[in-house]
């Protein structure tokens, strides 16, 4: 049987992405094009007199997935991300098969030995979602898929929609339904149950930022300024570099958070106490400390961190950048405690179906090192199924699931030697 190919540089945890992504942004200098500059939403319902549309989503690793069609071809899978201001296109492929036009260019370094990244400006692109469409979009088209959104995700990913959703309609997210719907913000009216609650937004350059009560120690209490940000699948970020009262917590494990285009991120995972989000507070929240000053000393605004979907994904969520509010109301996975990935491996997934799933780390002393687990091992079984039956979103949940449960896996060697491995996951922070 053939291996899939896999490029080192695509390995990426779960906390990762939201790094990626606004690594990328920041090191191309946009926060938006001219399409957005001009103050015109790009999207309008299709039909008349419509004032809200309701579609399915997938959630996939703590990612909203939108099926897209683009002049008039697809569908195509998109990301939904408040974190980018300018729409990506990511999979290169769709430049000659939708017959894009190029505008001006940027070159941005790569990481390492690689060539630089070409980032093409393409405009006049029609694009539809069930119910609404924009007659002509700004993309920022990449010459190459660095991210690999793909093999993160376990799906084929052709991009991200950005600010140019939120800036058209009141977004409501509702993900224990894996349902959206896109609401006329001149239409649109604040719902009134006892359970919502409403956090300020305040937009800069195109992104939301709230601020909120975060309790980083029992002792030390403070008013933090977060980008909202639904690309990232972590729940709470923090940059110590942004405010000295912000320490590293005692109890920490040293972790890779992701890849930008210039490195791997590198930082610690640990806890807050808390943190109140209007009325709601939220208990031993995990979060990733990037040790880098790169991000902060590159954002286009100054915050103190962001808010990823791995907490947002807890409430059903209103986005309101008309009004500039966020509403929040708990919803079925609000009890659900914050865990990390108790095993200590990064997948890639592979293959035609992205339903191959090979490690491209291993943490040194981790269940995953202990049990003898190395990087390029193929997983073929888990707990006797074959792989394949499994999403990487479920395998994500497994490896996050219950400090001292064991797992079984067989995994192929690159030689092509069969081994087994017994995993006892366990719970370090």
């Amino acid at each position: 049987m053939t291996r899939p190919r896999v490029h080192k540089s695509s390995c990426c945890s779960l906390l990762g992405l939201g790094w990626r992504l606004l690594l990328l942004v920041l090191a191309l200098g946009l926060t938006a094009g001219p399409a957005v500059a001009q103050g015109k939403v790009p999207f309008q319902f299709v039909k008349p007199k419509t004032h809200k549309v309701k579609f399915h989503f997938e959630m996939e690793r703590n990612l909203i997935v939108v099926n897209a069609r683009l002049n008039g071809q697809g569908p195509f899978n998109f990301l939904l991300d408040t974190g980018v201001g300018t729409s990506l296109i990511t999979d290169p492929g769709l430049r000659s098969a939708l017959k894009l036009r190029i505008g001006r260019s940027f070159r941005v370094a790569g990481a390492g030995n690689e060539a630089p990244l070409e980032a093409s400006e393409t405009d006049n692109v029609r694009v539809e979602l069930p119910g609404v469409e924009a007659k002509s979009m700004l993309f920022l088209i990449l010459s190459e898929d660095i991210l690999n959104l793909s093999g993160y995700v376990g799906m084929p990913i052709h991009g991200i929609l950005g600010s140019d959703v939120f800036r058209s309609f009141v977004v409501e997210v509702r993900p224990s339904e894996s349902l959206l719907v896109l609401h006329d913000p001149h239409q649109y009216r604040k719902p009134r149950g006892r359970r919502w609650t409403t956090v300020p937004l305040d937009l800069e350059g195109n992104k939301p930022y709230l601020t909120a009560q975060v309790q980083v120690t029992d002792s030390l209490n403070l008013p933090l300024k977060l980008v909202l940000d639904t690309g990232a699948g972590h729940a709470l970020s923090l940059e110590t570099t942004s405010n000295q009262q912000l320490q590293l917590p005692p109890k920490r494990l040293r972790s890779q958070l992701g890849k930008g285009l210039n490195g791997f991120i590198n930082g610690y995972l640990g806890r807050v106490s808390g943190m109140k989000l209007g009325r709601y507070q939220l208990n031993s929240l995990l979060t990733s400390f990037p040790d880098s000053t790169d991000v902060a000393m590159r954002a286009d605004v100054p915050r103190n961190g962001n808010i990823g979907f791995e907490l947002l994904k807890r409430f059903d969520v209103i986005i309101d950048y008309t009004h500039n509010y966020l509403l929040l109301r708990p919803n079925m996975l609000y009890r659900e405690p914050f865990e990390h990935d108790m095993c200590g491996m990064d997948l890639v997934a592979a293959g035609p179906d992205y339903r191959r799933y090979v490690i491209t780390q291993i943490v040194p002393g981790s269940p995953a090192a202990k049990a003898g687990l190395k990087v390029d091992d193929e997983i073929m079984y888990i707990n006797l199924i074959p792989a394949g039956a499994f999403s990487l979103t479920q395998i994500s949940r497994l490896l996050h699931s219950a400090d001292g449960r064991k797992i079984l896996l067989i995994v192929r060697r690159p030689n092509g030697e069969l081994t087994t491995a017994q995993v006892q996951l366990k719970r370090e922070i």
